[in-house]
């Protein structure tokens, strides 16, 4: 018996073939859902549905309609890329030909063909091919786009959440976008570091707000995650401000606030890049204290200096770390928001300031159409 007709050798080449083909299958279906296969599928689907309209609306035009080809067209611009909507549109339009020459002119039935349904129809598929179009352009399909936007807001979350604290530590934060929308131009990159032994908290709030500043806070938030912990402490402003001027963005200037905190002590380090003060209460005098370290934006200048301000946090004492979304508004002063952002918090003294974050925002900037971030830090025993 010959060696290519050997059963192993059909039998391996029956498997082979077996293993190309589901493969293949497999491949085609994961594409398909990323967004990256052919939509032959969806556009056989819609080309079937046309017919199908033209026989229900020439069998019975008061319940179909012969606006109803609108349906594939809408769905065609979700779904398919702008050449295989042409496709599409070519069947509509034979469609509405047929309707036209079977059910008569439109002056002798009311069921007919009637001009506002050609131009209803094309308005819809010139609507539709924008869309598709624009979807071509950005390289994110529609049934991948709501989904790649929602893992994008939980890795933002993920990333901002803050790491957990040793017994007598409280730490909470609170974030809230301009116009209650999902992604915000201020964010939180926090890290234990030194071992656990020492807290490092970048707070930053890049210019612009809402959508506008989203997209470049999801980069920084993405690269101060990466050079936080992994540089000394007074060489990450210096290093992320270096980052930020190579962007070379036309709104590419930051502020940040960096503390790092020794949760064995309580001492801390603030630094500042053009950042608004933190606010510490002093539990033993029962005031608060304006914290301001010097430095300059991020993204303004190279060789940039970012000078240091120590302090400690003792049994009873709170830190607060905020954006200026939070004490700056309209015909208002900085210093007045701040003496109001004080005020408030003078409530939850005596309750160890338990969800307090969430509450201030609330109370302080609950309608400012800006980004607001509050970050609060307490030592209890």
């Amino acid at each position: 018996m010959a060696r290519g007709s050997s059963p192993d050798s059909f039998s391996a080449r029956q498997r082979k073939a077996a293993h190309r083909v589901r493969t293949a299958l497999r491949r085609s279906a994961v594409d398909y859902f990323r967004g990256d296969g052919s939509d032959r599928f969806a556009l056989a689907g819609l080309l079937l549905t046309v017919p199908a309209l033209v026989w229900g609306t020439v069998t019975n035009p008061v319940w179909c309609s012969p606006v109803a080809l609108v349906l594939p067209i809408v769905a065609g611009g979700l779904l398919l890329r702008p050449a295989s909507l042409l496709g599409l549109y070519a069947a509509a339009a034979a469609g509405l030909i047929v309707e036209s020459t079977v059910l008569g002119p439109y002056t002798e039935s009311a069921a007919s063909v009637t001009p506002g349904t050609v131009l209803t129809v094309a308005a819809c598929g010139f609507f539709g091919l924008l869309i598709a179009q624009f979807r071509a352009r950005v390289g994110v399909p529609w049934r991948r786009g709501g989904t790649m936007l929602f893992d994008l807001r939980e890795r933002i979350r993920v990333q901002s959440a803050l790491p957990r604290l040793p017994k007598g530590w409280h730490r909470e934060m609170a974030l809230r976008p301009a116009g209650g929308q999902s992604f915000s131009g201020d964010f939180v990159v926090a890290a234990r570091t030194g071992g656990g032994r020492t807290l490092e908290v970048v707070l930053t709030d890049v210019s612009g707000k809402g959508m506008d500043a989203a997209s470049r806070a999801l980069l920084l938030s993405g690269a101060f995650g990466g050079l936080l912990g992994s540089l000394p402490p007074h060489a990450f402003l210096p290093a992320a401000n270096g980052y930020l001027l190579r962007q070379d963005w036309d709104e590419g200037f930051a502020t940040s606030v960096h503390l790092v905190l020794d949760l064995d002590s309580g001492d801390y380090e603030l630094l500042s890049a053009g950042h608004l003060p933190a606010l510490q209460y002093h539990a033993g005098s029962g005031r608060w204290e304006e914290r301001a370290a010097e430095g300059p934006l991020l993204g303004v200048y190279d060789g940039a200096q970012f000078d240091s301000l120590k302090g400690s946090l003792r049994p009873g004492d709170v830190l607060m770390l905020f954006t200026d979304g939070l004490v700056e508004a309209s015909g208002r002063d900085i210093a007045e928001g701040i003496d109001r952002l004080t005020g408030e918090a003078e409530r939850y003294v005596a309750t160890g300031f338990d969800g307090a974050a969430w509450h201030l925002i609330e109370a302080v900037a609950k309608d400012v159409n800006d980004d607001r971030a509050l970050l609060l830090l307490s030592r209890r025993t």
